[in-house]
C-alpha cells in the first residue's frame, strides 16, 4: 500500500481543501503517516498570498527533498495556480497541480504512481498521468509535471469528504463558498480561486448532518468571501438563511464563522448570531487599515467609520464577544501619519486580536505597480507596534472576562496535567487534567492568565 503525508499552507479554506485532498487519497487505498520522510508521495497544500508564504512552500521541498530524496513531491493550491512553472523548476518536485485541477489529485497520484512501476492501474476511472489530455495538462521544460487551467471556469466547490479519526482536526472546517468577486488592488487571490461560488444550501444541511454524525461538536463555516455566499445561486441564497437551517435542521451543537467582510457584517446578521447559544460569539472581520485615504487605494468597499458601526453593533448585541482583525501595514504610500491613524482607530475600538501583515508585492495586482514604496524597516517597526497594541487588546479581553464561567470543547493538546480547550469567545485556556479531545467543559477564567481556568 502507498504511504503519503501532506502539509497544508494558508487559511481556512486551504485546511479544507487539504482534508478533501486527504479524504480523497485515503479513499483511494492509500496510506496517510505523519512524518514526511516515510511517505512516498507528499502533498503540500500552498497559500500564495505573500511572498513570505512562497518562500515557506519553496523552503518546505527543498527540505524534504533532502531528507526523503525518493519522495514524489506534488505541489497544489494557490501557489501552484499562480505560478506554476516556477515551482516546477525546483528540484524535487513531481508535479505541480494548480486549484483549477485540485479535485484530480488522487488520479494525478494514482497515475503518477503506476506510470513510475511502469504497470496500467488497476482501476480503469481515470488516465496515467503522462498520458493525461494536452489539452489540460502543460509539460514543463524541467523534471515536474504541470497541471493546470483556467481557474475562472471552476463552478463547484471542493467539500472534504467526513473524516474524524484520529489525528484530525477537533473542529472540521467545512467550506461552503470559494473564490472572490471583488477586486482588492493588493490581494492575488481571486486570480488563483477564481470567482465566488456557493455550496448549494440542502448540501451544506447534508454535509453538516454527516460531520455531526462522525461526532463534530462544533463545525467552522469558512470561504474565502464567506458572506458573500449563495449570490451566485439560483435562486439565490444568504449566508443568513443557511445559518438558521443549520440550527433548525441538523443538531449541531456549536457553529463558528471564519472571517466575514465588514459590509456582510449587518445588524440583522449579528443580531442571528446573538440569537442562539450554539453560535460561536465570534467575529474576524478584516480591517486593512484605519486610513480612508489608504482604503480607498486598497479599493476596499467601506471607509473607517463604516467599520467602527459594525464593531459597534457587534458589542452591544454581544459584549463578550471575540472581535479579530487583519490589518496591513506598508500599503505603497502609506504615510507616517496614515499609519499612525490606524493605530488609533484600532486603539478605540474593542479588538480582542488582530493578525498583523506586512504589505507583500504581489504579481499581477494593481498594487504591485504603485509608486511610494515604504521602506522595509519602517514597515518591519510599524509591524511590531501593532503586534505590541494586539498583545495589549487581548490580555485586556483575558482580564475581563476573569470570573466568567464559559463553556469550552477540549483540543487534543495538552500536558502532563491540563488540556487545552476553546471558549465560543475564541480563547485557548486550560483546563486542569487530562481530558479526551473534542468533549465540553464548563470551566471558570481566574485571574491567573497562565494557568488561565478551573473547571467547574
Amino acid at each position: 500500500m502507498a504511504t503519503f503525508s501532506i502539509e497544508n499552507f494558508g487559511c481556512r479554506a486551504t485546511d479544507a481543501d487539504a482534508a478533501a485532498i486527504r479524504g480523497a487519497l485515503l479513499a483511494d487505498g492509500l496510506e496517510t503517516v505523519g512524518e514526511h520522510t516515510r511517505a512516498e508521495v507528499v502533498v503540500l497544500n500552498t497559500c500564495t498570498v505573500t511572498a513570505a508564504a512562497d518562500s515557506q512552500a519553496r523552503e518546505a521541498v527543498r527540505k524534504i527533498h533532502r531528507a526523503n530524496p525518493a519522495a514524489r513531491i506534488i505541489v497544489t493550491g494557490c501557489y501552484a495556480q499562480r505560478a506554476p512553472e516556477e515551482l516546477a523548476a525546483i528540484e524535487g518536485i513531481a508535479c505541480v497541480v494548480g486549484n483549477s485541477h485540485q479535485a484530480e489529485l488522487a488520479g494525478v497520484v494514482r497515475g503518477l504512481l503506476a506510470s513510475e512501476a511502469g504497470a496500467r492501474p488497476a482501476t480503469g476511472d481515470f488516465v496515467p498521468l503522462l498520458r493525461l489530455d494536452l489539452d489540460a495538462m502543460s509539460l514543463a521544460r524541467g523534471p515536474a509535471k504541470i497541471l493546470t487551467g483556467d481557474i475562472f471556469a471552476q463552478t463547484a466547490v471542493q467539500v472534504a469528504p467526513v473524516a474524524l479519526a484520529e489525528g484530525d482536526r477537533t473542529r472540521p472546517i467545512l467550506k461552503i463558498q470559494d473564490g472572490c468577486n471583488n477586486r482588492c488592488s493588493y490581494c492575488v487571490i481571486p486570480f488563483v480561486r477564481g470567482r465566488s461560488r456557493s455550496l448549494e444550501p440542502g448540501a451544506v444541511i447534508d454535509e453538516v448532518r454527516k460531520l455531526v454524525a462522525a461526532g463534530a461538536k462544533e463545525i467552522v463555516l469558512s470561504g474565502i468571501n464567506l458572506g458573500a455566499y449563495g449570490r451566485d445561486l439560483s435562486p439565490r441564497a444568504e449566508l443568513a438563511t443557511v445559518v438558521r437551517r443549520i440550527l433548525l435542521e441538523t443538531h449541531l451543537e456549536r457553529l463558528r464563522f471564519s472571517s466575514i467582510e465588514p459590509q456582510d457584517v449587518t445588524e440583522d446578521f449579528v443580531a442571528l448570531a446573538a440569537s442562539s447559544p450554539r453560535i460561536a460569539p465570534h467575529f474576524h472581520v478584516p480591517l486593512q487599515s484605519g486610513s480612508d485615504r489608504i482604503l480607498r487605494a486598497m479599493h476596499r468597499w467601506y471607509r473607517a467609520e463604516h467599520y467602527a458601526e459594525r464593531m459597534r453593533i457587534i458589542r452591544r448585541y454581544l459584549p463578550d464577544a471575540s472581535i479579530g482583525a487583519d490589518v496591513i501595514v506598508g500599503f505603497p504610500g502609506e504615510t507616517e501619519a496614515e499609519f499612525q491613524t490606524t493605530v488609533e482607530f484600532i486603539e478605540r475600538l474593542p479588538f480582542t486580536y488582530l493578525h498583523v501583515f506586512s504589505f507583500s508585492e504581489r504579481p499581477g495586482t494593481e498594487a504591485a505597480n504603485l509608486p511610494d514604496r515604504v521602506p522595509h524597516d519602517a514597515i518591519r517597526e510599524r509591524a511590531r507596534k501593532l503586534r505590541a497594541l494586539a498583545l495589549e487588546k487581548a490580555t485586556s479581553f483575558r482580564t475581563a472576562q476573569a470570573g466568567h464561567t464559559l463553556h469550552a470543547l477540549t483540543l487534543a493538546r495538552g500536558g502532563a496535567d491540563w488540556t487545552e480547550a476553546l471558549t465560543g469567545n475564541y480563547l485557548k485556556v486550560r483546563v486542569a487534567g487530562r481530558h479526551p479531545a473534542n468533549r465540553w467543559c464548563d470551566v471558570q477564567l481566574s485571574a491567573d492568565l497562565q494557568e488561565a481556568i478551573h473547571p467547574v
